[in-house]
């Protein structure tokens, strides 16, 4: 019966230090901005205009940001105005689609928070897929839901949440 107490609201539950929570998005969408530009100048030295501009457009910063350069920009949001969770999760996914099958490192938080908000705006097909299931990222230490788990990389659970990929988290385990 003691355990029962810890799934109930306003319950006992061991406290935690969550000063440092925040719905501010800032920093983690200009190092979202900043690993594009790493990307863009590992993979070409000129810089690529093009590839940036077409980052910035999948990501929506177009509008407020043309013709500027992406380290700019980063700089720009990390000490610009609060940023929420759609504009980071457009920033991920125009990131995702600009490294293609390069690897590009996440924070976990960021991923997590990212999958989090995607698969309540992911499609209907897609949301069907994971309902039900608790998504587990096997390489960051986040994982949210109730039921059978299906577990893979954190960037297969974003690719397929955001429209990017076609396989689904295979299921790993039923509860």
């Amino acid at each position: 019966m003691a355990d029962l107490s810890r799934h109930l609201p306003l319950s006992n539950r061991p406290t935690a230090d969550e000063s440092a929570v925040t719905s501010d998005r800032r920093q983690a969408l200009a190092a979202v901005v900043g690993r594009a530009a790493e990307l863009i100048a590992r993979n070409d030295e000129s810089g690529d205009s093009e590839r940036a501009a077409a980052f910035l457009a999948e990501a929506r910063l177009d509008r407020e940001f043309a013709g500027t350069a992406l380290p700019a920009v980063a700089e720009a949001i990390a000490t610009g105005a609060p940023r929420g969770i759609r504009p980071l999760t457009d920033a991920v996914r125009a990131l995702l689609r600009l490294a293609g099958t390069e690897a590009v490192e996440l924070d976990p938080v960021t991923s997590g928070a990212v999958a989090l908000y995607a698969v309540t705006r992911a499609p209907f097909d897609r949301r069907a897929v994971v309902s039900g299931c608790t998504l587990r990222a096997t390489d960051a230490e986040w994982e949210f839901g109730r039921g059978p788990r299906r577990a893979a990389p954190a960037r297969q659970i974003l690719e397929f949440l955001l429209g990017l990929g076609d396989v689904p988290p295979p299921l790993t385990s039923r509860r």
